[in-house]
């Protein structure tokens, strides 16, 4: 699919890898819908920041952890910038959890956001675009196919992103390809610094984070190539070799 010229919902696209995946888009030349839940300020300057760029965009607010919310936004997208027909799923919730300690709370929070907010979005975006041609990308994580400790709400999640990923693929092809990028160390965690990830990713193959250019390489690898679809692309400098 030829990308430029189209638009594209991104979910989570105020901040982080979010935002970087929306000013990803716009630099190929795709119209972007920012959606934010909370932060207004940096969803309006991703917004201007896309402008800049010379692409339309506006900012979309949802409460993705409500199940109404879903179709919803994709009915403002289409009412003020035109039917989407791409979908980046990237917003999320990132908490640690045992299988002892996980409580009912944070269970709940990571499937609403973090599963179910991309399978409704997915669905009301494949009724809007019918037959295609129709882009979706999710965002997961290496954990989800090689799942380790301390982080079982958000694990459980994102494996059950993935298989909504390949059962989509197969349901709406040939029209829609459906893909998910599989992501390593991008960013230091909320709170931590530029140190602590650098620490972090020496344990890996590669041995350093994901860089932004190499986000938005992937992406358009996964939108542009018709015959890939219920693909799994792992983005993590190596982490899932020695951490599975």
């Amino acid at each position: 699919m030829k990308v430029k010229g189209e638009i594209a919902l991104v979910t989570g696209a105020a901040r982080r890898v979010g935002r970087m995946l929306a000013l990803a888009l716009g630099r190929m030349g795709v119209h972007v819908a920012v959606h934010y839940a909370h932060a207004h300020d940096a969803a309006q300057a991703t917004v201007d920041e896309l402008q800049r760029l010379g692409v339309r965009a506006m900012a979309f607010q949802a409460d993705l952890t409500r199940p109404e919310a879903a179709p919803r936004l994709l009915d403002d997208v289409e009412r003020h910038l035109g039917t989407p027909r791409i979908l980046v799923n990237s917003a999320a919730v990132f908490e640690p959890g045992t299988v002892r300690e996980t409580t009912l709370e944070n269970w709940e929070t990571h499937m609403a956001l973090n599963l179910r907010a991309p399978f409704l979005l997915l669905q009301a975006f494949a009724r809007k675009v019918g037959a295609g041609p129709g882009k979706v990308v999710n965002i997961t994580d290496w954990r989800a196919l090689y799942p380790g400790r301390r982080y079982l709400a958000y694990t459980v999640s994102k494996a059950g992103l993935v298989t909504l990923t390949q059962m989509a693929a197969l349901e709406l092809a040939p029209g829609i390809q459906v893909n998910a990028l599989a992501l390593g160390a991008v960013l230091p965690p909320p709170g931590k610094d530029a140190a602590y990830l650098d620490r972090l990713v020496q344990r890996t193959p590669g041995r350093r984070a994901i860089r932004e250019e190499e986000l938005a390489s992937a992406l358009r690898f996964l939108l542009e190539n018709d015959a890939v679809t219920g693909e799994v692309l792992f983005l993590d400098a190596g982490a899932h070799l020695v951490h599975g």
